[in-house]
């Protein structure tokens, strides 16, 4: 198969920077619910800028380019160790040309790979069958969803809704839950994978190969039909909406598959991903490895691009939010400066913004910064970056990461360098709001996923420090005009965060009643 390799490439390279046509449409039809005006509107309209700014720049949609799962059904007799080396050299060239970023890390030691190759990466499921064809299928999930998967073991208790029984009715409660906890951490509005019953293994394989069905199929079996059709109607209910600002938007998707069980074990697994579900595959002729044709790509292309000229002179996710603030920061930012600032601000952020993920937060506890943070913006990212022919940094994609893994670190290390302001997605805890309070800080959320519309704030990388670390979680200094973010915890105590938090936890315990027999 001399042809397999280059469409490996072209699979991993479509999947990162484009999303198949099923996903669109759920993201259209979202947006056309939404309310006007809102931050869960303005949201929607920065994530579908952003879909196409990344179809346009062939570049990833999301900067975390995740973990690389691969389905792949082929003949009886085809050599699967040729197809496995040549998936390999495919990611380590979409790796070198920026359409994935180094993603693989050593367990004990921390250390990247650098080409998203090693032991456990990538994941790679091959499956017999008696057709003539190759189906090969990508699914790209990266970590801040990944970590938003749950698995329940029933019976149980269930925080909001109860006893959650070996039934279709305690199954029903763990998917509601299961939407619930992810909040804005897993870049709502998504789509749930679930898988009823195996062992805690294939429970949730089962769960991520729900997510390669298709958004408009329909489930075959009866009961898990209108399973799916209940959560999908009553998710959206809990006012969690995109990014987790509230709003009609929580859940795109919701697909259900059910396998026997042991007698002592009844597992209920959730895959959950978010807006940016990267998800494609195709069909290979197996003598020579050419792509035949695409999965996923079934009736009309959904173009956002109308959309945004028709909704008004200039680009939809440059406005701010009807009735808030607008307030244009630059570094070094003073103590009066934040204290100003009110849960809802839009906040535009010229000049300089430095990186800072998890091996920077547990480096800076022990250490000093390699730079003077005082006044300073620290942005939870992991950029995507490549080295031009003179030595010089671009960065390629550069959304905000999940921020709540930094809450042990957050507050402390923002009082020992005098940082003021802190960006990433899906709010902070309890420790890190207090110290907003104490030291005069604020906590900013940007568009989780929207990788593109912040790589092209980024005027100028002006340097890089501790890249021991890989690239992702080396602290990048960068030069940045018109980054646009909203606060939602500010120096008072206020967290957009808790409130959405506890408001949707009000009406989950509104569906404790039985509802399937």
């Amino acid at each position: 198969m001399n042809d397999f390799r280059q469409s490996m490439y072209d699979l991993i390279v479509e999947t990162s920077t484009n999303l198949p046509y099923d996903v669109r449409r759920a993201i259209r039809e979202a947006k056309e619910r939404e309310n006007a005006g809102t931050r869960a509107a303005l949201s929607l309209a920065t994530i579908t800028q952003n879909i196409e700014m990344a179809d346009d720049n062939v570049l990833p949609i999301c900067q975390d380019t995740g973990m690389l799962t691969f389905e792949i059904n082929v003949p009886v007799g085809t050599n699967q160790l040729v197809m496995e080396k040549d998936i390999c050299e495919a990611i380590r060239q979409a790796t070198k040309d920026g359409k994935l970023r180094p993603n693989s890390v050593d367990s004990l030691t921390g250390e990247n790979s650098g080409d998203n190759i090693g032991p456990g990466t990538p994941i790679i499921h091959f499956h017999q069958w008696e057709k003539d064809e190759i189906d090969a299928r990508l699914i790209i999930k990266g970590g801040g969803c990944e970590n938003k998967n749950i698995q329940y073991s029933l019976p149980m208790e269930i925080e909001g809704l109860g006893r959650a029984g070996r039934d279709l009715d305690g199954i029903r409660k763990c998917i509601l839950h299961a939407v619930y906890q992810a909040q804005g951490q897993g870049c709502s509005a998504g789509f749930i994978g679930i898988g009823i019953g195996g062992d805690r293994i294939s429970g949730y394989e089962l769960a991520k190969k729900q997510l390669l069905r298709d958004v408009s199929d329909v489930n075959e079996n009866e009961q898990l039909r209108e399973l799916e059709e209940y959560i999908l109607d009553k998710a959206n209910t809990l006012g969690i909406g995109t990014m987790g600002f509230g709003g009609e938007a929580t859940l795109l998707g919701c697909k259900v598959g059910a396998v026997n069980r042991l007698p002592a074990s009844f597992f209920v697994s959730v895959a959950y991903n978010c807006w940016a579900f990267r998800r494609l595959g195709v069909i290979i002729q197996p003598e020579t490895g050419a792509i035949q044709r695409w999965l996923y790509q079934d009736g009309e292309k959904v173009s956002f691009k109308k959309e945004n000229v028709q909704e008004g002179a200039g680009a939809p996710a440059d406005r701010k939010q009807e009735g808030s603030r607008e307030v244009v920061l630059q570094a070094p930012i003073t103590e009066e400066q934040i204290r100003a600032l009110k849960v809802g601000d839009v906040v535009v952020i010229n000049g300089d913004l430095h990186t800072g993920r998890d091996a920077i937060h547990h480096h800076l506890m022990e250490h000093e910064a390699p730079i003077d943070l005082n006044g300073q913006i620290i942005y939870h990212c992991g950029p995507v970056m490549l080295k031009d022919r003179d030595g010089e940094w671009h960065v390629k994609a550069a959304g905000p990461t999940t921020s709540i893994r930094e809450e042990p670190y957050q507050g402390d290390i923002m009082k020992k360098f005098g940082i003021r302001a802190v960006i990433g997605k899906g709010g902070m805890g309890p420790k890190t709001l207090k110290a907003l309070q104490e030291h005069g800080g604020v906590y900013l959320n940007a568009i989780g996923g929207a990788a593109q519309y912040y790589a092209d704030c980024i005027k100028k990388v002006t340097g890089v420090d501790l890249m021991e670390f890989g690239i992702p979680e080396a602290m990048w200094h960068l030069k940045v005009e018109g980054f646009r973010a909203i606060v939602t915890m500010d120096s008072h105590g206020n967290s957009l965060h808790q409130d959405v938090d506890k408001s949707s936890f009000e009406r989950l315990q509104q569906h404790k009643e039985k509802v399937f027999v």
